[in-house]
């Protein structure tokens, strides 16, 4: 089988019911951050010290499962869900770290090596994929779940990127405002 097929030389793609509609739809652009947002996390996995690799994979997993949600248009019950539980272990993850970590005193500007840098690029491409959901959602009534998780995942790779620099002992670098 050709990865190439030619439906979408004009500009045009399909929705999983088969609906076709532009590549700039609202939907496509929405799943499609989703999709640049795996590969980043699959960078920092790529990186990251083994007692993150699962983790991230795991939520690598659940970001597929939101590309598919947002990819379907009919509400089709056999695509995996984002529910509460998914949003709760961001959270517990989020804690587990932050017990490890000084108080936030002050903002972080990022940077001090390219696993915190790819952390934090990760966060922001998380920030706009989120922003694209949210249009969406305007239009469309998405599972509520899915824009608790995105949040959450963005507050998750900031106190990851936090973890890392105390993790491999590089200083965080703190923003003055003076």
């Amino acid at each position: 089988m050709k990865i190439y097929t030619r439906t979408g030389d004009n500009g045009k793609t399909s929705l999983l019911s088969g609906k076709r509609v532009d590549k700039h739809n609202k939907r496509i652009v929405a799943y499609g951050s989703i999709d640049e947002l795996n590969s980043f996390m699959g960078l920092i996995r790529d990186y990251s010290p083994k007692d993150y690799k699962d983790e991230i994979f795991l939520i690598q997993n659940k970001l597929m499962a939101i590309a598919s949600q947002l990819s379907n248009d009919k509400n089709y019950n056999n695509i995996p869900n984002i529910d509460k539980k998914d949003t709760q272990f961001l959270e517990k993850a989020i804690d587990r770290m932050t017990s490890k970590l000084d108080p936030l005193q002050n903002f972080i500007i990022p940077g001090g090596n390219k696993l915190i840098s790819f952390t934090h690029v990760t966060r922001c491409v998380c920030r706009r994929a989120e922003i694209n959901i949210t249009v969406l959602n305007e239009k469309e009534n998405l599972n509520k779940e899915i824009l608790l998780f995105m949040n959450r995942l963005s507050d998750y790779l900031f106190t990851l990127a936090r973890f890392f620099s105390k993790t491999l002992d590089i200083s965080e670098l703190k923003w003055n405002s003076e």
